[in-house]
This record gives structure tokens, sequence and C-alpha cells, in this order.
């Protein structure tokens, strides 16, 4: 197979890849499927599609995917607000900005780890750095946009606190599980996919 010839098929599975990928964002982000029930929280997987996009098709690709999640959590909340915290996740700066850094941040974690550790662990690693990046920019970015907001937001339902305490509570009960599940399904889907696509 000649050089393009080998480009031009490249390109296509990148192309069949990131479509992918975006749809069962969407899907997993509009749906309950999105979310798994845990014993006492509710972990989201949504952004575990931004990550593998980011750890087999590169930064761009997991840009591209994190758009996507971005947008439909975006819309989600504009539409049908039901969290707390959705008056923050209205605003573009959180909703979307950090989620394209997810993929990015997945990908540069994956190779970086790659350079001295096996595959596996180099997946489950990337896809950790990924979820710890939706994590932290997210909550990151409701600290410094909404931090007054969300101490009367939580008051107002019962619960008191400095937005730093109230915003560290959910990383710990949220991010911990989400990572975990995270780097379970990416290791599995990652392998997975890499076979399918003799990459």
């Amino acid at each position: 197979m000649n050089q393009a010839a080998v480009a031009k098929r490249s390109y296509t599975q990148k192309l069949v890849l990131t479509s992918m990928l975006v749809a069962i964002s969407v899907i997993f982000d509009a749906t309950p499927i999105g979310t798994i029930r845990l014993p006492i929280i509710s972990a989201t997987i949504a952004h575990v599609p931004t990550i593998i996009g980011g750890i087999i098709g590169g930064p761009l690709v997991g840009g591209i995917v994190g758009v996507s999640f971005g947008l439909a959590s975006l819309i989600r909340n504009l539409t049908q607000p039901t969290s707390i915290l959705s008056f923050a996740l209205m605003n573009p700066l959180v909703s979307i900005l950090p989620r394209v850094l997810v993929g990015v941040m997945a990908y540069y974690g994956y190779y970086g780890i790659r350079k001295f550790a096996n595959d596996s662990i180099s997946i489950i690693g990337g896809a950790m750095i990924g979820s710890c990046t939706n994590t932290i920019l997210v909550l990151g970015m409701m600290y410094i946009l909404y931090a007054q907001r969300i101490v009367e937001a939580f008051s107002a339902a019962g619960k008191s606190g400095s937005a730093q305490a109230i915003l560290m509570g959910i990383a710990a009960a949220n991010g911990v599980p989400e990572m975990t599940v995270a780097a379970i399904l990416s290791v599995v889907i990652v392998k997975g996919l890499k076979k399918i696509y003799n990459i």
C-alpha cells in the first residue's frame, strides 16, 4: 500500500472514530445511559468518549469530541436545568472549555506514560489524567466565576459551607469514582478499538 493510500485510510479511520465518539458522547450526556449508579452516588461516564478520542485519535480528535460533550452539556442545562449547579453549566466557559482539554490531556498523559510503561498502564494513566482534568477544571471554573452564587444556592437548599468546601466535597464524592470508572472502561474499549483499527 503506497503512502497516499495509507494516509487516506488513516484519515477515514479518524473521521469514522470521531463521528462515532461524538454521537456516543451526546447520547451519554442526554440520557441516563451516561450515568452509572453506585451505592451512594452516581458517576457520569459522559467524559469517557472524549478520553478515548484523545488516546486513540490524538489531541485534535479528543478536542472535537470534547467540544461535542461540552455543547451537549450546555444545551441540556439550558433546556433541562435539573442540578443545583445548572446555572454555572449554562456558561460555555464552564461547560465547554474544560471539556475541550479533557481529550488533549488524556492524549499527552497516555503518550507521556507510554515512554516507561506498557500500553494498559498508559491507557489507565491517560484516562485518569483526562478524568481529573474534567473534574478539576469544571469545578475550578465554577469557583472562579460563581463562588458566592454557589454558597447562596446550597444555603437555600439547607446546606451551609464555603464555596471551596462545597466544591471539594463534590470533587471527592464524584471525581474519584468517575476517575475509576473512566480508567476501567477506557482500557477495555481502547484495547478493543486498537484491534479493530489495527493500530
